[in-house]
């Protein structure tokens, strides 16, 4: 066990000084890194204690029970802890303020019962004797836990008023102060969480984007290849090139369009292909205005031919 713990603090104790040696000035301004050097600090205090009082000092069971809290050391590496104690911290003003109401209520009901039921000749003086008694027992209330027995004493010492002011309190202190307590403590965790889930979309849009990035600045120098080989090589056809460049293409790798369509390789490409076909829709014309041409000649000497055959054969006769 005391070697385990000698390596925990040497490792511990590396990590504290690599990171401060890698930014000693950033390194004080994260909240968990602060809770790492407090850590740290508590992890010396049974050596220190050791070293100083000795080994039978009486309080040096205290400090070696205090080396439990190096269990939070594993805040820092969980995302999911971390976001509920940021929830947590985020609760910590509307929280106080519910408390506070909370205390107020305890301080007025204490001071009720303490006049109503804590009476020394007939009132129940285990549990309204004095104000700290008071509020132990309208905490037993708040909590529900055990309100039955105590309003079994009332109801034995024949107090009137005891069980409209029970059903005050838990009313007011259980219904009304902690759910509202437990009401605000859900809805900053739903949002913390809620913040949590788009941070980690945001990650994973950004991580596919450099995947994305990578794959069309390849396909990018493909094309720039394809283009440059198809001005070099001129007994290859164009499908033939396409066909080269399509077996680059890995099957895990998917096809960026957008922006593949907007590079300017693929608009060079893209534009002689444009070129060829309007000079062949082009010469599809031409070829089409001289067809026209030859028939329109062809009928022009058509009637003239029918004319000498007619008047041949009016000679004849």
């Amino acid at each position: 066990m005391y070697v385990s713990e000698v390596i925990f603090v040497s490792v511990y104790s590396s990590e504290f000084c690599m990171k401060l040696y890698v930014d000693p000035v950033a390194y004080w301004r994260d909240g968990y890194n602060l809770l790492d050097v407090i850590i740290l600090a508590i992890l010396f205090v049974p050596y220190g204690l050791r070293k100083v009082k000795g080994k039978h000092y009486p309080y040096l069971n205290i400090a070696d029970g205090m080396q439990s809290l190096r269990i939070l050391k594993l805040i820092t590496y969980s995302r999911g802890i971390r976001t509920l104690l940021t929830a947590v911290g985020q609760t910590v003003y509307t929280v106080a303020s519910v408390l506070i109401l909370f205390f107020v209520l305890m301080f007025i009901f204490a001071i009720l019962g303490f006049c109503l039921f804590g009476a020394p000749e007939r009132g129940d003086l285990n549990n309204w004797g004095n104000l700290a008694l008071a509020f132990f027992t309208l905490f037993s209330l708040a909590t529900v836990d055990g309100w039955t027995d105590l309003q079994q004493q009332l109801d034995d010492r024949n107090f009137v008023l005891s069980r409209t002011f029970t059903i005050t309190f838990v009313l007011l202190a259980s219904f009304i102060f902690l759910s509202m307590f437990v009401g605000v403590m859900i809805t900053h965790t739903e949002d913390s969480i809620k913040k949590f889930e788009r941070e980690l979309m945001l990650e994973r849009h950004v991580t596919l984007m450099e995947e994305k990035q990578v794959i069309l600045k390849r396909q990018q120098e493909e094309v720039s290849r394809l283009v440059q080989t198809q001005k070099n090589v001129d007994h290859k056809s164009f499908a033939e090139l396409v066909e080269n460049f399509k077996k680059t293409l890995r099957h895990t790798d998917p096809m960026v369009l957008d922006d593949f369509g907007t590079s300017l390789p693929f608009i060079d490409v893209y534009l002689s292909t444009l070129d060829n076909q309007d000079a062949t829709v082009s010469k599809l014309q031409e070829l089409y205005y001289e067809i026209v041409h030859v028939l329109s000649l062809m009928l022009e000497d058509l009637p003239q031919k029918k004319q000498s055959q007619s008047s041949e054969k009016v000679d004849e006769r």
